[in-house]
């Protein structure tokens, strides 16, 4: 009868393993594709014991995967990298609420989803400007400070762009949108692919190489890909980042518009309490940092100060006016901006 208890101890104790094992692991769902994330989910996993096992896609990508794996997605964190995108995310019940006291101190509202009864949906981690990048030989600073002015026929055939279906230049006409209503925006749009110089393509570094080459004067880029430039060692980025400028638009007004990169716990998380240690752990000096000096983006945590050298040249050391605008709002205005693009002929 000894043995026999032994042998049961022995099996329950083995089928107990796997499970033990599990509430070890958090599943991460990222569309964060910076190396320099390696070192957060490194620290996270030394600190708390937790490994991260990651899937890599993007925002669009991850939220079909959501999707289509319904209850059975294994997914307990989600990383995303568009406003627009987060907001899609919450309409579509794709993520859990959770009730964090130290991520409703960390993040101002501004930079979260809107609180229900339940808790709050997502979370914005970190934050990047959207600006203008324009030829100093070529273009007057002044003929480029707004984002109308990228419609402006003094701009004509000097204007290049990426794809304006990519998630970035859909949240920046979505502010747009907000800011000037739906008849301003369209023919600001129609604009804009009428002083362009070349068919949109390429990333946001393609729009500043354009810009260098000659092949046009005006382009538009994230903070981020600016400061790579910035700091990279490499001569020719060094020489192309002497040629041009850099512009935060629309400070006699609105402000330079700002998109975020966020996380949310999954709706179907099944560890849900590592999920919500992994967010917090973000909102923490020590994540924001990274975020700051390893992928040049500005922390959203309240307190946490900045020391890139890239970033204070951006601004002259100084801060700048950023928009104010719910970024709920920005995401609820895609569908419209979307149908705006295909009367245009914006590809």
């Amino acid at each position: 009868m000894i043995h026999k208890a032994l042998a049961l101890a022995a099996l329950a104790l083995s089928a107990a393993l796997p499970a033990a094992a599990q509430e070890q692991v958090l599943n991460l769902y990222s569309a964060r594709h910076y190396s320099t994330d390696e070192a957060l989910y490194a620290n996270f996993t030394k600190a708390t014991g937790i490994r991260i096992q990651r899937v890599d896609a993007d925002d669009a990508g991850i939220l079909a995967r959501l999707k289509a794996e319904g209850a059975a997605s294994p997914a307990d964190v989600i990383l995303l990298v568009d406003a627009a995108r987060l907001y899609r995310g919450e309409v579509d019940g794709l993520f859990k609420p959770i009730q964090s006291k130290a991520l409703d101190e960390a993040i101002p509202a501004q930079y979260r989803a809107k609180a229900s009864a339940e808790g709050t949906t997502w979370f914005g981690f970190s934050t990047r400007a959207r600006v203008i990048v324009y030829d100093k030989m070529r273009v007057k600073r002044e003929d480029v400070d707004t984002y109308e002015e990228l419609a402006d026929p003094k701009n004509k055939g000097k204007v290049c762009l990426r794809s304006g279906s990519h998630p970035y230049n859909l949240s920046l006409f979505g502010a747009v949108l907000e800011h000037l209503g739906e008849a301003k925006t369209e023919a600001w749009l129609k604009g804009v692919v009428g002083n362009m110089a070349r068919a949109p393509k390429g990333g946001d570094t393609d729009q500043i190489k354009a810009v260098g080459a000659g092949e046009c004067q005006i382009a538009v880029s994230n903070t981020y890909y600016i400061a790579r430039l910035m700091r990279s060692t490499n001569p020719d980025d060094r020489a192309l980042m002497e040629k041009v400028g850099i512009v935060f638009p629309n400070q006699a007004s609105w402000g330079t518009h700002l998109n975020i990169a966020g996380g949310a716990v999954a709706k179907h998380a099944k560890n849900t309490a590592a999920a919500v240690k992994f967010l917090e752990y973000l909102a923490s000096a020590e994540a924001q940092n990274y975020f700051a000096n390893g992928n040049n983006e500005w922390p959203t945590a309240k307190g946490v100060k900045v020391d890139n050298a890239a970033l204070k040249a951006m601004t002259g050391g100084g801060d700048f006016k950023a928009e104010t605008i719910p970024l709920a709002a920005v995401g609820a205005n895609q569908v419209k901006v979307q149908q705006m693009l295909d009367r245009v002929g914006f590809r």
